[in-house]
This record gives structure tokens, C-alpha cells and sequence, in this order.
């Protein structure tokens, strides 16, 4: 039986040769599409290359030198939509937009982007965008953000920078618009997708946040480019689905072209950009195209899709509707089109060998070292004189000398932050006028106005997406999440978006943040468990992010500056976790003790703390008690009872969950007779079960120390008194504390 690729090649040559070229939905001149002959032989020779490719990676995993197949073969129309746009663009691509990256390449005069896919494809060390990490479709010089397998998740980070470009038109970047990570102010931002994706609720979540700002009359320069091609991978798309869901909606300005025909395709994306650009409004382009070759290399579609519709559907083949123009406009003759059809196949080829004899990645380190990007200068970081303390801080004279609950403590380290860095905001649901459910974020709006802090519709998605989509432009977001459990509704814009982003671009590209989410227990049963999640464990498997937990209101302050320093400097993921049960507490074992109160210190050294810096309540030898937020108040409390007993005791607040800071563990640990693990999050899972394994691992030659944890039940937090059952509590840890001591 003959090769599928090579029948597929020939199928090309020999409609060329008959002149069999499909019919064209809509006939243009060149003159009507603002074309002129020298473009249309270059889209045509682009889309070629793109076609070639594909083939070409097929015949190299059939040898195991290629990874991942999935091609563009039927999207080549992209091309055309390439050229309609600057290379300043910023682009967040679907994975069948190998023409598009060629295109863009072109432009740029970049004459290596053919070897440099194949890197990509050959999974080579050398392979510019991410280091032999993964096949992706990104470049930092063409301001293409790498994607992955994306279905729909890089929709609501497009609409993120889209937001930004806004932004910045009210210069609230002391950067040139020239700056390396800073787009153009007239950009747009263009974000591809396919058919089935629109019916991600990720996708969905993008167009409703464009189309709720675009309704209000915010400035949102962004294009989604849908290219249908009427199937998800084996599940037909509805005949007019695209088009009745996107056609009226509110918003967004919808226009509809033939992606076969680069002509009707470049001059509807020439009106998208300019609709974009300078009305400043979403636009929503249906490209209409098909898919060729299966969904990828590993996909027979001859089990789903009978032969007469994959005959008819290759029968559209969008190169054949190319050479059709090309030779109706005299650019091109017959034999011309084919020889140039076969030696970029040859090309290509002879790339292909080279790209597949070179270097991959063999080395662990090698392959994490881009999980944290290099240290950079924290240019952004302006401090303040006394005077403008003192304006700053007006509204607060009589308070801000006195010792404060952690709520408070926040929000005066927010106002710090947002006068210290000129391009941070703080933006979430309520966090305006309002200030927060908690009031953290208090007389903020009023002070730094609303384009730094901003009320964000309902939907986590919407809210992570944006801050990466800011981060793209220069900008250091703030985003917060309400509620610990609100987080799951988004959690993979952390993990699948915000997180891979410098590991798949090699480091090039960051999305520096600090993520704010009020969280944890311990708060009267109040809300039941949508209110009382005690489990942030969603967060402790993503390499490379940074996961912060203070328990009072002076570590609150000191941490969250640290956060933003090491966001700004390093590009970090930062998730901050506030305790909700600690922002208004004062005391610690009698009422009005104001013990759980402290000073607010005016900033003096940057970063405030080290990473991974631990706290520590007195220094006992008898019991070393390990815990975190309401866990490491709650063993405060334990450590003056278990001391009045004759226990000595130290204890430990971890402060930083991620990455721990072992060797600061081990070595309290080695100090102590006995470790006691105080856990406030479920037994399993939780990163009480990290700290056994590290001590016991790390034990060397200690063999008596005894190890002990408490920890919340597997179970969800039940609703008032109840609560408290399935929490562990101050007696508990005092028990177990004398019980270890008698042993």
C-alpha cells in the first residue's frame, strides 16, 4: 500500500498539472484584496513551507525522531493573516498556525524559521523558543508567546493584554513604548483558535470578558481569529454554530471569510486589525477552512469520516485554491508552481536531516533550569521620601503609629506597593470602592484610581488570564481570588498557563505575579466550605511557583513585599495565601493581650525577607512544633501551656510552602528532642505527609527523634460549630506535645 504522505503530495501535482482546482466561494481581484503579485507568490511559497512541514514531520516520527504531529495542513490560509498584521502584534497562537509563524518570520527578514521548527519538532536542545522542551510556535523577536497543546486556555490571557494595551495608553508605565517588554501602544493582540475550542468554558469566559468590557466602552484592541474547520477531532461542529453564537453578540464586531481563498482572507483581516486598532474593539474573525491529514499523526480519520468526505474535504485543499490565483493573475505557469512545490520539499528534507542529528536535552538540571528565569534589576521599584510617606499615609496619622491586625497591616503594605512600583495594580472581584470582602483593599480605589485598582467581573479565569495577559506587557498584576475554593474554577491558568510559560519559552518569557487568595480555616464555620477551604495542594505540584502563607499581620507585610520583589526580579508565579481567620485577629491567649497585633514598619530593605526565611516563637529543645498559619497561632497558644508544664519549646512557622526551605527544617529539627507537625489542611495530601518524609529522610544519624503530626480530617468543612471538629485545635496540640515529652 502506498505511503498516505507521498499519495497526499502527489494528489497536489497532479490537480496542478489537470488544472483541477476547486471551485472559489468568493471571487476577488488582487486589486480588491489590496494584494499585488509579488505577495500572492509569497502566501502561496509560506503556505507551501507550512505543508512540507507538516509532511516532513510525519516521515521523521515514523523514523522516532519526531514527537508530536500535529500539523496545519488545511489552515494554510493563516498566512494571509499574518501579513495583515504588524510583527508587533502580540500573537497567541492555535497550533495549526504554522503558516501564520512562517509569515510573521518573513516579515521580520528571520530566513532560519524553517530549520528553527524543525528544531522544535526534533525536540533539539537548539531549538531557539524552548530549548527542547516542546513542540511549540513561538518567538520572542515576532512577539509570539509559545503555546502548547492549547485548546482554549490562552483566550483569557489575550484578553489580559489586550487590557494592558489600554492601559498603557494612560501612561501609567514610567517605560518608553520601545522598551523590550513593553508592545507598541497602537498594537493588537491576535489570538487563534479552532472551531471546537469555542465551546471550552475557558473560551467562553474570554469572549464574555471581552464583550462585558467592550460594552462598558473600555479600549480592547484584540482579534480572535476562529479558524473552522467544521470538526474537533472526531466530533462534527453543527452546521452554523460558529456563526449563530458569534454573529450579534454584543461587543464584539463579527466578520466571516473563505480561509481556502487567501485573498478574501487577507483583506477581512486587514478591516479586523483596522477595527482593532483604531476603534480599539474586539473582533471576532470566522475563518472558514478545513482540516487535512487527520487530526494529527496519530489519528486514522478513516474510522470516524467515510472516504468520499475526506475525497471531498482534500478535494478544498487551500494550496490547490492558491495555485488557482496563481496562475488566473499570471504570477506563476504550471510547471512553475510544481518546482516550486517540490524543491521546498526537497528543502526541507534536507534540513529535516540536520535539525534530527542534533543535541537533545539529557540532563534533569538542564531541563528545570528555566522553570526560574534569570535575576533582573527591579527597575520598577521607586522607594519613598518621608514627605510622600506622609501624604501617602494622610488618611491613616492617627492610626498608622499604633499596632494593627493583619487586614490592616495588607492593606498598607498594598498602598506601599502601589505608590513603590509604578506599573503594579490590584484588581478583583470587589476590590474597588468597596475594598475587598475583608476590606484589605480599603481606600486603595481612592488613592490609585480605577485603572490600578479594578473591580473585575465574576470569573476566576477571566481574572488569572488577565494577569498574565498584564504581565506580558510590562506590568506586575496583583490579581485576587475571593476565596481559597473559588481558585478551582481557574486553576489551570496557574498550572497549565502562568506556570509553563518560562519553561516552554526557555526562560525568555515570564509572567511575573503575586496572586492574592484569602483562604483557610478557622473562621467560626462561617460560609461553610466554599468560605473554609483548608487545602492549597492544587498549587504545591506546579514547578517553579512560589507559594506564600503568613500567620500574623508584621510577616504579612514583610512576605508580600518580598513576593512582589521576587516577581519583579525573577518573574516568579507567586500565590499568597492569606489566612481569612487571622486578618482581624488581635489577641493571642486573653482578650485584649493585643499579643496578635504589631507595628507597621515603613519599607527599608529590598526584598523585605529572604525566600524561604522561617519564623520562629521561642528556642526549646524538648518540642519542636512545625506549622504555618492558624496553625503556627494555634501553637503559640499551645507553647505557653506546654512550657508552664515544664516543656521547653520552639516554634517553627514555615512562612514559605513552596519551596520549603529544608535545611532550615532539618537543622531546628536536629535541635529538638521530639517534632511535633501542626497541619490545618487535610491529612492526606497535605504538606505535613512533605515534612515527615523530609525529616526521616534527612535523618542521618539522628535515630531517636520521635515525629508526630496533627492534622485536619479528610473531609470538607462542615458548616458553624461543626467546623471546628474536623480542625486541629490548641488542646490537641498540647496533649500530643506532653504525650511525646512522656515517652
Amino acid at each position: 500500500m502506498q505511503d498516505r504522505n507521498q499519495l497526499f503530495k502527489q494528489q497536489f501535482i497532479d490537480a496542478v498539472e489537470k488544472k483541477q482546482f476547486p471551485v472559489p466561494s468568493v471571487k476577488l481581484t488582487l486589486e480588491a484584496a489590496g494584494l499585488n503579485k509579488n505577495q500572492l507568490e509569497d502566501l502561496f511559497e509560506t503556505q507551501v513551507m507550512s505543508r512540507h512541514l507538516d509532511l516532513c514531520s510525519r516521515e521523521l516520527q515514523k523514523q522516532g525522531q519526531s514527537f508530536y504531529t500535529i500539523g496545519s495542513a488545511g489552515h494554510e490560509g493563516n498566512a494571509a493573516i499574518a501579513m495583515a498584521f504588524r510583527t508587533t502584534d502580540m500573537a497567541f497562537l492555535h497550533y495549526r498556525s504554522g503558516a501564520f509563524m512562517l509569515q510573521r518570520a518573513k516579515a521580520a527578514k528571520q530566513d532560519d524559521a524553517l530549520y528553527n521548527m524543525l528544531l522544535s519538532f526534533c525536540a533539539s536542545a537548539e531549538d531557539p523558543i524552548s530549548g527542547g522542551r516542546h513542540k511549540v510556535l513561538g518567538s520572542k523577536s515576532l512577539f509570539i508567546p509559545p503555546q502548547t497543546s492549547t485548546i482554549a486556555s490562552h483566550l483569557p490571557k489575550a484578553v489580559g493584554a489586550a487590557f494592558s494595551l489600554a492601559l498603557s495608553h494612560r501612561n501609567h508605565l514610567n517605560q518608553t513604548p520601545t522598551s523590550e517588554s513593553l508592545l507598541p501602544d497602537d498594537s493588537v493582540i491576535i489570538c487563534s483558535f479552532g472551531d471546537a475550542s469555542v465551546n471550552h468554558s475557558t473560551a467562553q469566559g474570554a469572549f464574555n470578558s471581552a464583550a462585558w468590557a467592550a460594552f462598558q466602552s473600555v479600549p480592547l484592541p484584540i482579534v480572535f481569529i476562529c479558524e473552522d474547520n467544521d470538526i474537533g477531532i472526531s466530533t462534527a461542529t453543527p452546521k452554523g454554530w460558529i456563526k449563530a453564537n458569534f454573529q450579534n453578540r454584543p461587543g464584539i464586531q463579527y466578520l466571516e471569510c473563505d480561509g481556502l481563498n487567501i485573498l478574501d482572507t487577507y483583506r477581512n483581516a486587514c478591516q479586523a486589525a483596522q477595527i482593532a486598532r483604531q476603534l480599539h474593539k474586539p473582533v471576532f474573525l470566522h475563518v472558514h477552512t478545513v482540516r487535512l491529514l487527520g487530526h494529527a499523526g496519530s489519528d486514522s480519520e478513516f474510522a470516524y469520516r467515510n472516504s468520499s468526505d475526506i475525497q471531498q474535504t482534500e478535494s478544498q485543499d487551500p494550496l490547490l485554491h492558491a495555485a488557482r490565483l496563481l496562475l488566473e493573475n499570471e504570477v506563476l505557469s504550471q510547471s512553475e508552481i510544481i518546482a516550486r512545490y517540490t524543491s521546498i520539499e526537497k528543502h526541507i528534507a534536507d534540513l529535516s536531516m540536520e535539525a534530527a542529528q542534533r543535541p537533545r536535552l539529557t540532563d534533569a538540571q538542564n531541563i528545570k533550569a528555566s522553570l526560574i528565569p534569570a535575576t533582573k534589576s527591579a527597575s520598577n521599584y521607586n522607594a519613598l521620601n518621608k514627605k510622600q510617606r506622609n501624604e501617602l499615609f494622610a488618611h491613616e496619622k492617627h492610626n498608622i503609629d499604633k499596632k494593627q491586625h493583619m487586614a490592616k497591616l495588607l492593606n498598607w503594605a498594598l498602598t506601599d506597593v502601589l505608590a513603590s512600583y509604578d506599573n503594579t495594580l490590584v484588581f478583583g472581584e470587589d476590590v474597588g470602592k468597596k475594598g475587598g470582602v475583608y476590606n484589605v483593599t480599603a481606600k486603595l480605589h481612592d488613592k490609585f484610581g480605577p485603572s490600578r485598582v479594578v473591580n473585575t467581573l465574576l470569573d476566576e479565569q477571566s481574572i488569572l488570564g488577565a494577569a498574565i495577559g498584564l504581565a506580558h506587557n510590562g506590568y506586575l498584576p496583583i490579581p485576587e481570588i475571593q476565596f481559597l475554593a473559588y481558585v478551582h474554577n481557574a486553576e489551570d491558568q496557574i498550572r497549565g498557563e502562568a506556570a509553563t510559560l518560562s519553561f516552554f519559552s526557555d526562560g525568555q518569557y515570564t509572567n511575573p505575579m503575586v496572586i492574592r487568595i484569602a483562604g483557610l480555616a478557622y473562621q467560626k464555620g462561617f460560609g461553610g466550605h466554599f468560605h473554609n477551604d483548608n487545602s492549597f495542594a492544587v498549587f504545591r505540584d506546579i514547578p517553579g511557583v512560589i507559594i506564600a502563607c503568613p500567620s500574623n499581620g508584621a510577616d504579612a507585610v514583610d512576605m508580600l513585599r518580598t513576593c512582589v520583589h521576587v516577581a519583579q526580579t525573577q518573574g516568579r508565579v507567586v500565590v499568597f495565601i492569606e489566612p481569612i481567620a487571622l486578618y482581624m485577629k488581635k489577641d493571642l491567649h486573653a482578650d485584649g493581650d493585643g499579643l496578635w497585633c504589631f507595628d507597621y514598619q515603613a519599607p527599608t530593605k529590598v526584598p523585605a525577607m529572604s525566600l524561604g526565611e522561617l519564623g520562629l516563637s521561642g528556642e526549646g529543645t524538648d518540642l519542636c512544633i512545625i506549622s504555618y498559619g492558624n496553625g503556627f497561632y494555634l501553637s503559640c497558644q499551645a507553647q505557653k501551656q506546654l512550657e508552664s508544664k515544664g516543656i521547653k519549646v520552639r516554634v517553627v512557622d514555615l512562612r514559605w510552602l513552596a519551596p520549603l526551605n529544608e535545611e532550615a527544617i532539618v537543622d531546628h529539627v536536629d535541635k529538638c528532642k521530639n517534632v511535633l507537625i501542626v497541619d490545618e489542611c487535610r491529612k492526606t495530601g497535605s504538606i505535613s505527609e512533605a515534612l515527615v518524609t523530609l525529616i526521616h529522610e534527612k535523618a542521618d544519624e539522628r535515630d531517636n527523634t520521635r515525629v508526630s503530626r496533627i492534622t485536619a480530617h479528610d473531609s470538607f468543612i462542615p458548616l458553624g460549630s461543626a467546623s471546628y471538629a474536623v480542625l486541629p485545635s490548641t488542646e490537641q496540640i498540647v496533649e500530643e506535645g506532653i504525650r511525646l515529652h512522656q515517652m
